[in-house]
């Protein structure tokens, strides 16, 4: 072998041996850095070589050596200027030579095995192993070419016996056969990957590979990715329960293959637990004076709503002033037909409180999991809407309005009003639980309000955990201020002009309010207005003449043929035609009921499209007056004789309720006693067969509706005397109201 030789013992050791017989004693350090070694620091066993050639080069010597027997070192007889030592030669205890050819034979084949798995060996020496050599002389050059540290190598130089050399040797050469087996299949897995050619990604994807290997041996090595996840993880604020999930899931993708298709999902959820704000949250700043403004600011009139939800806020400031953790345990709840501002209130909630603002439509929601989420198990799996609100809202404690919560649906895939009583229910939505994120939240600093237009068709058990406040509708006056104040300068701001450019009148808006729209809130309202601002910018871009004051005229003119007319004031008193009230999702409405006699057997025609309540409160009219005929001056005989024909006009509307009975008895005994309905009264109330005029409720829908219908006189049962308290005062100096106990009394206002 190859030697070199620097320090200036080893030198003078080789020169004196070149000199001489070429005869050096070789010995191996324990400790490779020790530059001056003492007789302590060397092993006992060593090679007596011989010298064969020497090369100076700078201040060091290349030599080549020969080994020719092991020796122990007995002891040091020199020190200076080199080492001499006294030796004994170490004997070969050689075995049977059969066994020891089988165990050489087999050595060989590992060998060969080795360097077509990539060991790289010597051309010189790979021929001497196959030219045959003895297994002694195997063992050592077999040993000489193995990787293995110094320790191994000198343990098998000083073992004396041949067999036990060549098991060593052979132990050594197959653990390098596994290490060259594993990089292989290391190297095979990452070529199955990519593309040849791609020399960046196989070393990553290598790297890879070689550390889940690692891993699995028990070193510890962490990701770059999970590492920047375990730091967020800690930032994120969670709760106990959530960072420890977190963290086994972490554990989970840290020990998966990058390209595993369950780990992007990992990775996915793992970005929805550090993204919800767990402990993040805006200030609570409660000012009543400054929500009442805001309040008053964004919406005209809603007294009552504005007064509940001013209470609320101060509940809640009281409790924060108390620095307890209990919150406000009322869900507000807005019901009322569309368009009478239910929605943009809550944002203006959100802007009194300074608190960001989360809105969502239940509306057509038939699956619970829009609401508690998704298990991790579908593929495209998500948490549930009001998780992903919160989470987009960035707080812990935004304002949260649920929109169409009447219209909520439940079929085959649960029900989502069920799952919605956990996230609204104050004793239990501190520890929502969402089926995507697999931990609970808290959802107790969360503001819900939820809306509605029919307070019906919520669930009772939902029902139950909320505080209704209804929204009726506006007035003429009210619709007329909204206009004037609100939507008339959006819309012009919204078609790019001034207000120099549109000047609409007051006429012109009470026109639009009367003759273009028939609704309780002011949807089709602002609809309207914006029609009549189209038309002046088309008027303005095309820069002909705008009049300067819009009123009736220029309305009409726009808009086209009148959509409602006032058909109470066209219609004169009649017999047989009478007018109710009703209630609609949409508000209130007046109602005409009809009444035909014919020569016939006392058949009952009902048309109109009626519900079964109404018909069998057409059954009751005819009852109580078939009972009745006498006092009220009928014949006796009429149901044997007449046929009874009672019909609601608009039969394409569907129309059910018991509120419609005194209209009805009014009609058809006006009919029969041949005398005539003033058209300037309606009336509303449920009838017995005793002629009790029953309590109704939807009152400020209905009254709203025969004022917007411009009538003089309501008739309304005397239980409902109580609800006029929440009729504006406008309406109730515009309208003359008469409240009765029975049908006798209706009659008498009713029947001229």
């Amino acid at each position: 072998m190859h030697a070199v030789f620097g320090r200036n013992k080893s030198i003078g050791a080789l020169n004196k041996a070149f000199e001489g017989d070429k005869l050096l004693l070789l010995v191996a350090q324990k400790d490779p850095k020790m530059e001056a070694p003492e007789r302590k620091d060397i092993y006992d066993v060593g090679v007596v070589g011989r010298v064969e050639q020497l090369l100076k080069v700078d201040k060091v010597i290349h030599a080549l050596v020969t080994g020719l027997k092991r020796v122990r070192i007995e002891s040091v007889v020199q020190k200076e200027p080199f080492y001499v030592a006294k030796i004994n030669e170490l004997p070969e205890l050689v075995e049977s030579s059969d066994e020891l050819r089988l165990i050489a034979d087999y050595l060989a084949k590992e060998l060969k095995k080795a360097y077509s798995l990539g060991k790289i060996i010597d051309p010189i020496v790979l021929m001497r192993l196959t030219a045959g050599m003895t297994p002694s002389q195997m063992a050592d050059q077999v040993a000489y070419i193995a990787e293995a540290p110094m320790l191994e190598k000198q343990k098998i130089l000083a073992t004396p016996s041949t067999k036990k050399k060549l098991e060593l040797v052979t132990q050594l050469i197959s653990r390098e056969i596994k290490v060259l087996e594993l990089e292989r299949k290391i190297e095979n897995k990452t070529r199955g990957k990519f593309e040849k050619g791609m020399r960046r990604s196989i070393l990553v994807e290598k790297r890879k590979t070689i550390e889940k290997e690692l891993e699995d041996l028990g070193v510890k090595k962490e990701k770059s990715e999970t590492g920047e996840l375990r730091k967020k993880i800690k930032a994120a604020g969670m709760s106990k329960e959530a960072k420890k999930k977190a963290l086994h899931e972490l554990k989970r993708l840290s020990k998966m293959h990058s390209f595993a298709p369950e780990a992007s999902y990992i990775r996915t959820y793992l970005d929805w637990l550090v993204e919800m704000p767990w402990s993040k949250k805006t200030p609570n700043n409660v000012s009543l004076s400054r929500a009442s403004r805001i309040l008053n600011e964004d919406h005209y009139g809603l007294k009552e709503a504005k007064e509940r939800v001013l209470e609320y806020l101060a509940v809640m400031k009281l409790k924060k002033r108390q620095k307890n953790n209990e919150q406000v345990s009322n869900i507000l709840c807005f019901i009322g037909p569309p368009g009478v501002g239910k929605t943009s209130i809550g944002k203006s909630v959100a802007r009194a409180l300074g608190r960001k603002f989360v809105g969502m439509s239940l509306g057509g929601i038939r699956d619970e999991a829009e609401i508690r989420g998704h298990r991790r198990t579908y593929v495209g799996s998500l948490p549930g809407r009001i998780i992903q609100g919160i989470k987009s809202a960035g707080t812990k404690n935004p304002v949260f309005m649920l929109d169409e919560i009447d219209k909520v649906g439940t079929d085959f895939r649960g029900d989502p009003s069920a799952a919605l009583l956990e996230a609204l229910d104050p004793e239990q939505n501190k520890n929502f639980s969402d089926h995507y994120l697999e931990v609970p939240f808290d959802l107790s600093e969360v503001f819900f309000i939820v809306t509605g237009n029919v307070l019906g068709t919520i669930p009772p058990a939902l029902r139950d955990r909320l505080e209704i406040i209804r929204f009726s509708g506006y007035t003429h006056d009210e619709k007329l201020k909204i206009a004037q104040k609100y939507l008339l300068p959006k819309q012009i701001r919204q078609n790019g002009l001034t207000k120099k450019e549109v000047n609409l009148s007051s006429k012109g808006l009470m026109e639009i309010i009367r003759h273009y729209t028939r609704e309780a809130g002011v949807r089709e309202l602002e609809r309207m207005v914006a029609n009549v601002c189209r038309k002046v910018a088309k008027r303005v871009a095309g820069k002909k003449k705008v009049s300067d004051k819009i009123g009736s005229a220029e309305v009409k003119r726009f808009l086209g043929i009148q959509r409602y007319l006032d058909r109470s004031r066209e219609r004169k008193n009649e017999k047989g035609l009478a007018t109710g009230l009703a209630w609609t999702r949409a508000g209130g409405d007046i109602l005409f009921i009809e009444v035909a006699l014919m020569p016939g057997r006392g058949k009952i025609y009902l048309t109109g499209r009626l519900g079964s309540v109404m018909k069998e409160s057409c059954q009751a009219a005819v009852s109580y007056i078939r009972s009745h005929w006498k006092v009220l001056g009928v014949a006796k005989d009429f149901a044997q004789k007449t046929d009874i024909h009672i019909h609601v006009p608009e039969g394409a509307v569907p129309k059910d309720g018991p509120s419609a009975g005194a209209a009805i008895a009014s009609a058809l005994l006006s009919a029969l006693v041949d005398k005539k309905v003033s058209s300037q009264t309606c009336m509303t109330g449920e009838i017995t067969l005793r002629g009790k005029v029953l309590e109704i409720g939807g009152v400020k829908e209905k009254i709203l509706a025969a004022h917007r219908a411009e009538l003089k006189t309501v008739i309304l049962p005397k239980s409902n005397k109580k609800d006029l308290k929440e009729i504006p005062a406008k309406v109730k100096k515009d309208l003359e109201f008469v409240f009765v106990d029975n049908l006798g009394d209706v009659f008498k206002t009713a029947i001229v």
